[in-house]
């Protein structure tokens, strides 16, 4: 019955970035690093680390520099960190300590696009290009392109499939120009208006278009779709996830009402198990860490697995039992 499945899903932390960029109140640089190196225990291959922006725009990433200087590399892992232009790439560079590739990014409602980083479209097309400029004087590979607001906007409404495709082939355009090796297109539902059968149309669509791409999802839980998007995305074949511990995180700009965190990262490492699907983490270790990122943040986060426990630990019981 799970035949379409993929065999292993690959799942990059965003936790520590797009939560501590969203809490309210100012939380210590110590305790982000001890999130960082708490994560780095739990067989994750990738964990997102910090955004380097404008303190002005994003207070509680004032301290990103020191964040990097702080925490522990693990073993196997990458670390990766978030920058809008040239200034926060040299940041990146500089701390040596990241895994440092580039992303061509495109928003598809131009009304989020101008809240979000105050641009139009064009200007946003034209930013490209000067970003894929940057990164070749850097010598910063780029092989991925990311669609945000891929499945509709609070401000714009649904998104078509035909300008979904449209914007993809912009990205590859400008691959083309400048020679890049784009592998990688990531789908964003930064607003979370996706649904299991919109992921599965556009993801259809764009497979159909671009089957040299792989698709890697960015999913939102406002609406409690986050992990049944992730199955329907499963179900298309998909087996790279954006997920955040606990459920942490949101976007400052998307106007959300109610929870705006990520598809929790612990939530969809259960269920893959549960399914036979190789994550490669350790979810007792990830429970750990959730149950951590829940203490330092000091308010409940929306995960369910950290507070209802995994099955093989009922199952212990039940067997130690008989």
């Amino acid at each position: 019955i799970m035949s379409d499945l993929p065999k292993s899903v690959r799942i990059n932390e965003e936790g520590p970035r797009e939560g501590f960029q969203f809490e309210k109140g100012p939380i210590p640089t110590a305790r982000k690093i001890e999130l960082i190196d708490s994560l780095g225990r739990t067989g994750l291959k990738q964990i997102q680390t910090v955004s380097f922006v404008p303190p002005k725009n994003v207070p509680g990433m004032a301290d990103a520099d020191d964040v990097v200087k702080g925490f522990t590399r693990a073993p196997g892992v990458r670390y990766t960190g978030l920058w809008l232009n040239d200034k926060g790439l040299a940041r990146a560079l500089a701390s040596g300590k990241l895994d440092v590739k580039g992303t061509l990014s495109l928003t598809a409602s131009e009304k989020f696009l101008l809240r979000n980083q105050k641009r139009t479209l064009k200007e946003n097309i034209e930013a490209q290009h000067a970003m894929v400029r940057m990164y070749q004087e850097y010598k910063v590979p780029v092989e991925r392109a990311g669609l945000m607001a891929a499945f509709g906007c609070n401000f714009a409404g649904d998104i078509p499939i035909p300008h979904v495709l449209d914007m993809i082939r912009q990205m590859l355009d400008i691959g083309t120009q400048y020679q890049l090796d784009l592998k990688v297109v990531s789908l964003a539902d930064t607003m979370a208006w996706a649904t299991p059968l919109s992921i599965k149309r556009v993801v259809g669509a764009v497979r159909d278009k671009y089957p040299q791409l792989q698709i890697s999802l960015h999913l939102h839980d406002t609406r409690g779709m986050g992990i049944a998007n992730a199955y329907a995305g499963m179900e298309m074949g998909v087996s790279i996830y954006d997920a955040a511990v606990a459920g942490l995180g949101g976007c400052p700009f998307a106007a959300h009402s109610g929870a705006a965190g990520n598809v929790c990262t612990e939530d969809l490492a259960f269920m893959c198990a549960e399914m036979g699907i190789e994550t490669g983490i350790d979810l007792d270790k990830l429970i750990e860490s959730a149950l951590l990122a829940e203490q330092i943040v000091g308010h409940p986060l929306p995960g369910c697995v950290m507070k209802g426990g995994t099955l093989n630990r009922l199952r212990q019981k039940i067997r130690e039992a008989a």
